[in-house]
This record gives structure tokens, C-alpha cells and sequence, in this order.
């Protein structure tokens, strides 16, 4: 980079090098850490300075629209507006930064002839959302007005959401409650953060299930639904969720961190009804915990 370049915007710097691509795709280069400042992961609003390097890994062009594929769905519930999918660790929800296929909603698309629009063209029927290493229910609206519902109903804070989460460590109190925003990690910009006192207000309660000699198994429920709240709640305060190495936890057997949104109650757009769902354990996560309990995992 020449010193001429000093005082520009990343983005607006980056913008004629790549004079096919739009300005947002630049963004969210920049947003998925694409692009490298001497090293270092920057905002697309950063002044770049004398004698920095930049670097960029131009990601794919995001498709205009999901697609049906005929992968494999374990459905806990369905009625004519709503269904419920078990979603297995390691699929990610919706297509999305370089991720055309393979996808929950790519599945959704063959398995339902009809999905809601309100997600827009990339998350049809997608209301709410689990990370890529989470497992367990995920509540899908088939038509408009069942997603207007269940939107209605999460913003409200209607429908009960309960997580398991093995954490490292060994959790003194019973029960307690995080009440911390949550905004984006400046410096790791894959994460967030509950430890700066700024972004959006998040509130995680837990409680105690049980206790092993360098790990605690938590009940966790969430009254607001935040980009990794509970990962980033537990992380702030010492507890890392087990496996999940981006908020500082070890490594584990497993390649995931141990977070399943276990049980899930929402009122049906299409009959009124109270529905409560529960996702078994997995078996991975079943066998880590059998593990703990026998002593053979210390």
C-alpha cells in the first residue's frame, strides 16, 4: 500500500481494487475476516494508516436464493404453519458467507412444499437461529402469517428456551443470573463479547445440574436471543462452554462445544395450542456426560 492510501476507509480503499464487486460484498469481506491489515482484522470504517499491508481472500458470490437438497431431517413436530427440527451439531441454519449448500434451509426446501417468505430469499421459513456447532430444536414457519406469530412471540419473550450446557469449571452457586450486553469483539470480530458494558441487552439465567471434578453440567435459559449469548455469557464469567476453544474453553473428544438447546414451548399459530418439545441428548454428548459420571473422563 502506498502512504497515498493513508486516511482512506478500508472499504473505500479496498473498493477500486475490486472494481466488479459491490460495495456490501466488500463489507462483508471485511465483516468475515477475510481482510487482513497488517494481520489483523479491521472494520470496514478503519483508517488505514502509512506502511500497512492489506490482504484479501475474496470469499464466493453469495447465490440469490437457497435451493432445495434432499438432505436428511429429524422433524419433532408439525402442523400446518409451524414444523420443529432437531438440528444436528455441525449444520449451519441458513446459506450465507461462502455456505451454498448443505444447509438446514437447503433441507427445508425439498422436505416442505411450502416455507414462509419472511426470512427473504436466503432464509425462507428461518425464525430463530442455532449455531453451526449446536444441536437441538429449531422452531420453522411454513407460511406468513405463522412466522408474523412466532416472531411476535420471541420478541415478546413467550417462547421458553432451555439449553444444556457443560462448562469448564466448577460453578459455586446453584443458580445465578448474567445480565451483560453483548456486542461484537473488537478484536476477534468471530465473537462477541459480554465484558465491554455496551451493545445489546442479554439476560441468561442458570442452574445446576450437576457438578464433576473440573467440569459443571447447567440448565440454561435465555430471555433474549443474541448472536452466541450463552457462549459469551458463560465465557464472561470463567465458565466457557466445554469444547467451544473460540471462547477459550480446551479443546475436547468432541469436535463441538457441549451446547444443546434441549426443550422449546411456543403457543401454535395454527391451533392456539401451548406445544412443549424436548430434543434428545445426542448421542455424543450423551457419551461425554456417561464418561464424566464413571470416572473414566477426568
Amino acid at each position: 500500500m502506498t502512504d497515498a492510501a493513508a486516511g482512506f476507509r478500508l472499504d473505500h480503499f479496498l473498493g477500486p481494487k475490486f472494481p466488479g464487486e459491490s460495495r456490501s460484498r466488500i463489507q462483508q469481506w471485511i465483516e468475515d475476516g477475510r481482510v487482513l491489515v497488517s494481520g489483523a482484522v479491521r472494520k470496514a470504517s478503519y483508517k488505514l494508516r502509512a506502511g500497512e499491508t492489506v490482504a484479501v481472500t475474496p470469499g464466493e458470490a453469495r447465490p440469490l436464493r437457497a435451493f432445495a437438497e434432499d438432505i436428511g431431517l429429524d422433524i419433532l413436530y408439525e402442523d400446518s404453519g409451524v414444523a420443529a427440527i432437531n438440528k444436528p451439531a455441525g449444520m449451519v441454519v441458513h446459506v450465507g458467507a461462502g455456505r451454498i449448500s448443505g444447509t438446514l434451509v437447503n433441507a427445508l426446501l425439498h422436505h416442505f412444499e411450502q416455507l414462509s417468505a419472511g426470512g427473504g430469499p436466503l432464509r425462507p421459513g428461518i425464525v430463530h437461529r442455532l449455531d453451526k456447532g449446536t444441536s437441538g430444536v429449531l422452531l420453522v414457519a411454513k407460511n406468513d402469517p405463522a412466522h408474523r406469530s412466532l416472531t411476535n412471540q420471541f420478541s415478546s419473550r413467550t417462547v421458553e428456551k432451555i439449553y444444556l450446557a457443560l462448562v469448564q469449571g466448577i460453578v459455586a452457586r446453584a443458580a445465578g443470573e448474567i445480565n451483560a450486553p453483548i456486542t461484537r469483539d473488537p478484536l476477534r470480530r468471530t465473537r462477541m463479547t459480554a465484558t465491554l458494558g455496551t451493545g445489546r441487552a442479554a439476560y441468561t439465567h442458570y442452574r445446576v445440574l450437576e457438578r464433576f471434578p473440573r467440569f459443571t453440567l447447567l440448565e440454561v435459559r435465555i430471555g433474549t436471543g443474541r448472536t452466541h449469548q450463552i457462549r459469551a455469557h458463560l465465557a464472561s464469567i470463567r465458565h466457557p462452554v466445554a469444547g467451544d476453544t473460540l471462547y477459550g474453553a480446551a479443546r475436547s473428544p468432541l469436535d463441538r462445544p457441549f451446547l444443546h438447546a434441549w426443550k422449546l414451548a411456543f403457543t401454535s399459530p395454527s391451533n392456539g395450542e401451548r406445544i412443549a418439545l424436548e430434543a434428545p441428548i445426542p448421542g455424543e454428548l450423551g457419551q461425554w456426560l456417561g464418561e464424566l459420571r464413571s470416572g473414566s473422563l477426568k
